[in-house]
C-alpha cells in the first residue's frame, strides 16, 4: 500500500509540474505576442508621426516659397543661380499660361536702362506716383527667356502699391492708363541687382508685359483682386 501510495503522489506531482509548464508556455507565447503587437503599434504610430511631420514641413516649405517676386529688392533673399552678368537676352521659349498675352524679348544686349513701351494704350485716369494697381502681368528672365512669374498662371490679378515693388515696377508703370498694355524690360540695378530672388538670376534683366485693370491711391499691398 506504501509503495501504491507512493506512485500516487508521483503521478499527482509530475502532473502538476505537466500544468505549470503548459501555463508557462501560455504565458510565454502571450508575452510574445503582447511584444509583437506592442511594436507593431510604435511603428504603425511612428509612422503615422512622421508623414504628419513631413507634410507640415512641406507645407511650410510651400507657404514660405510663395512670396511674390515683385517684392522690393530690400526684401529678398540670396539665390544660387549663377549669374546672368553679360548675358544677351534670348528669344522667349516657354509656354504662356491660359490668357497671358505673347512676351516678345529684346534679343540681343540688354538694355542698359529701363525700356516702357504701351503695347495697348488705355483711358482714364493714369498711374500715378505712390499709387496701387491692380494688374495681371507675365514675367520672363532675359538671359533664359523663361517665365519666372504670372498672375495668368496664377488665375486672379494682382493689387500692389508702387512703392513696395522693385523700382523698374514704381517707376515704369507711371503714366498707365486702365485697360492699357505696358511691355518693361528692367536692368538689373532696378530689379534684383546682384541678389536674385527665388528662380531669378543675380544681374538679370527682367522682362515684364503687363495689363492694367484699375489703380487707386491706396488699396492693400500683395493681395489678389476677386
Amino acid at each position: 500500500m506504501g509503495t501504491a501510495k507512493r506512485e500516487r503522489q508521483k503521478a499527482g506531482h509530475q502532473a502538476r509540474l505537466n500544468v505549470e509548464r503548459s501555463l508557462d508556455r501560455r504565458d510565454q507565447r502571450r508575452r510574445r505576442l503582447f511584444s509583437i503587437v506592442g511594436a507593431a503599434v510604435i511603428l504603425v504610430a511612428t509612422g503615422a508621426l512622421f508623414v504628419a511631420l513631413s507634410d507640415n514641413s512641406s507645407t511650410s516649405t510651400t507657404a514660405a516659397t510663395t512670396t511674390t517676386t515683385l517684392a522690393s529688392t530690400t526684401t529678398v533673399s540670396a539665390v544660387t543661380l549663377p549669374s546672368a552678368a553679360g548675358k544677351p537676352c534670348v528669344a522667349f521659349n516657354d509656354t504662356l499660361p491660359v490668357g497671358a498675352p505673347d512676351v516678345t524679348m529684346p534679343v540681343g544686349e540688354t538694355p542698359k536702362a529701363l525700356v516702357v513701351k504701351d503695347l495697348v494704350v488705355g483711358s482714364g485716369t493714369p498711374v500715378a506716383k505712390g499709387d496701387s494697381v491692380t494688374v495681371n502681368y507675365i514675367g520672363v528672365s532675359c538671359s533664359t527667356g523663361k517665365i519666372f512669374d504670372s498672375s495668368w498662371a496664377n488665375g486672379k490679378p494682382i493689387t500692389f502699391p508702387l512703392n513696395q515693388v522693385i523700382t523698374g515696377w514704381s517707376q515704369g508703370l507711371v503714366g498707365m492708363q486702365p485697360n492699357g498694355r505696358r511691355l518693361l524690360v528692367i536692368p538689373p540695378d532696378l530689379g534684383y541687382g546682384s541678389t536674385g530672388q527665388g528662380g531669378i538670376a543675380p544681374d538679370e534683366t527682367l522682362v515684364f508685359v503687363v495689363d492694367l485693370i484699375s489703380t487707386s491711391t491706396s488699396a492693400t499691398p500683395g493681395t489678389a483682386a476677386n
